[in-house]
């Protein structure tokens, strides 16, 4: 049978078939649709951890207890769960361990495009790299195989294009039935991991990486192509495609296993061919590996280290290589001319907007940064900011966010200045799952130390950046089920926080003197700041208008950078079709006119 599956489509398939019995992760751009995929399958125990690091530690679990387990999460989520994963390593596991990551060259949705196939070296575990969805179905069989044959979790590696893209899948496996009851077989020197049972399992790993070299040689996914001999590529993932298309008369050895490495298969490969190159994304992780097994190889000389690749730069690259010398394959395509330009803002009635503009007005930021978003006087307030689709409002109009760096890096950054004796009232921002995720410990660290920070929680009930996933605070899990949901204020107060201020999202008045009042506070202080996000809004009624009599286009409602507020011909009008209306009102409150109301309403009125 055949279906059109995305890449993280085909790996739940491939994971369901290979009989997983659990399934944890975190959201995360390019991987959430993975375990969204998964929970369908009401067979398999699906959760949304409460973070990446949490979702390794529970895979480890449940393969300690004998069954297969599937863990995914985007390159930055390893980072956090790099604690747990390098502990899989040693101790190994019982039932079959898989890690997806999902790596994101060019940065599409993430801080920074790290090249996590380092965590395989650096583990010493095995790791596969699908070219596409039929192969990331395939080797899903494979990786559960390999883990449960060699003791080892194993890193599946994908990337951006590999995980959204769609292509035929052949899907030629029906569901492996789970092996058994769960079982936990007590072992100490294999799982507690004690200085001297550590000692005892480290040498265990070198001996499986040396079996799983000569597994690599034999590996069906590593596969030659022969052409001409004049030019050999060696490739892995969605690189290979774009190299086929680039270098459609070369002789290629496409690898699925790409670490270990199949060093004769590599060798024998070389001894064939007249030049070998590497194409790859991001850092020359194949290229150095090889090159230290001293072949003569080059690729980075013209193939970019930075951003995402295509067909159009390999090409592009292997011209200036001398590699190329047909014609262009790539057709250039002209895009059509005088588009509007569409800046990034939040969403039209996005309760995060009316907080973000409190801080730019009680910070006077309009007066003190230049269009850059660089200091021209001392500041009024530092914002430290977080992950989420919040940290749009670094963006004019609002530009009311000064830091960003990784989940839950807000809060600490804010103690970091606060303790490091900055003069200026520090605010910490930061979402509710991202709170979740990673705030918790910061704000346990700033009542131990005495902090004199605010913390912003901007608590929209959900998962906004990634999808609208649920999260421990929304009270329904990964597969629907309603259970119990933390409370913020209740968590907040526990950790010991006396000032704590729950305020509505569109309550203008309400957020100014939320703000005020924490600002002059002696204490940490933290605002639950509570709204809908707009994108789940099932109706929307009463969209705002402009009263062009009242109007002296005075600016202060273009300041809140709300998408459905625009400026045709010098004059201020709302977009009813975007508009949040009943349940934003933002702009109504703040405009000094009073211009802005119902568009019934004033509409009633223009007609007497």
């Amino acid at each position: 049978m055949k279906k059109l599956l995305s890449g993280n489509e085909a790996l739940a398939l491939g994971a369901y078939h290979a009989g997983i019995s659990v399934a944890a992760a975190y959201p995360g751009t390019p991987s959430t649709e993975i375990l969204e995929s998964i929970a369908q399958f009401d067979d398999v125990y699906a959760e949304w951890s409460t973070n990446e690091k949490v979702a390794m530690e529970v895979g480890l679990g449940a393969a300690y207890a004998g069954v297969r387990v599937l863990v995914s999460l985007k390159q930055v989520g390893l980072n956090v769960a790099s604690d747990p994963f390098m502990a899989a390593s040693i101790t190994g596991i019982d039932g079959g361990m898989v890690v997806v990551c999902a790596d994101d060259p060019g940065a599409h949705s993430t801080q920074n495009e790290q090249d996590n196939r380092h965590y395989a070296k650096l583990a010493k575990v095995p790791m596969l790299e699908p070219g596409d969805s039929q192969e990331a179905y395939d080797l899903m069989a494979c990786a559960f195989d390999i883990s449960e044959e060699f003791d080892t979790p194993v890193l599946v590696r994908t990337t951006t294009r590999i995980s959204h893209s769609k292509s035929l899948v052949e899907v030629n496996r029906d569901r492996k039935a789970p092996a058994g009851e769960p079982t936990f077989k007590h072992d100490l020197q294999k799982y507690v991991m004690l200085p001297g049972h550590a000692r005892l399992r480290r040498p265990l790993m070198e001996e499986r990486l040396v079996k799983l070299a000569d597994y690599a040689e034999t590996f069906p996914h590593n596969k030659v192509v022969w052409g001409d001999t004049h030019l050999g590529v060696v490739t892995s993932g969605v690189a290979y495609q774009y190299a086929r298309e680039v270098f459609p008369k070369a002789s290629f050895l496409k690898l699925g296993m790409t670490y270990p490495l199949p060093q004769n298969l590599l060798r024998q490969f070389a001894d064939k061919v007249d030049r070998v190159i590497v194409v790859e994304e991001l850092d020359p992780f194949l290229e150095e590996n090889i090159r230290a097994m001293g072949i003569k190889v080059t690729g980075k000389e013209f193939i970019p280290r930075v951003g995402e690749l295509n067909s159009g730069i390999v090409e592009e690259a292997g011209r200036r290589a001398g590699l190329v010398t047909e014609p262009s394959l790539s057709q250039e395509t002209e895009l059509p001319q005088g588009l509007p330009g569409r800046p990034p803002l939040l969403c039209p009635g996005c309760p995060h907007t009316g907080m973000f503009f409190v801080l730019n007005t009680v910070g006077q930021r309009d007066k003190l940064l230049d269009s850059s978003g660089k200091a021209q006087k001392e500041s009024k307030l530092i914002i430290t900011g977080d992950i989420g689709c919040y940290t749009l409002a670094t963006y004019p109009p609002l530009r009311a966010m000064d830091t960003t760096a990784c989940m839950g890096a807000s809060i600490g950054q804010a103690l970091g200045m606060e303790k490091a004796g900055v003069g200026t009232k520090v605010i910490a921002v930061i979402g509710d799952s991202t709170f979740l995720h990673s705030g918790i410990t910061g704000v346990v660290d700033g009542v131990y130390n005495k902090a004199q920070i605010t913390i912003v929680i901007l608590d929209n009930s959900t998962t906004a950046m990634t999808g609208h996933q649920d999260h421990p605070g929304t009270g329904v899990s990964a597969q629907g089920k309603k259970t119990k949901a933390v409370e913020l204020e209740r968590l907040v107060r526990g950790i010991g926080v006396d000032d704590v201020k729950v305020v509505d999202a569109f309550d203008m008045k309400a957020l100014r003197a939320a703000v005020r009042s924490s600002l002059d506070s002696p204490e940490l202080s933290v605002i639950i700041v509570r709204g809908m996000c707009s994108v789940r809004l099932r109706t929307r009624s009463g969209p705002r208008t402009v009263d062009v009599d009242k109007c002296d286009d005075c600016g202060i409602c273009l300041k809140i950078g709300c998408p459905a507020i625009q400026k045709l011909n010098e004059q201020v009008y709302i977009d009813a079709t975007l508009c949040a209306g009943d349940a934003c009102t933002i702009c109504q409150q703040l405009c000094p006119k009073h211009a802005i109301g119902p568009l019934s309403s004033i509409g009633a009125e223009e007609s007497k």
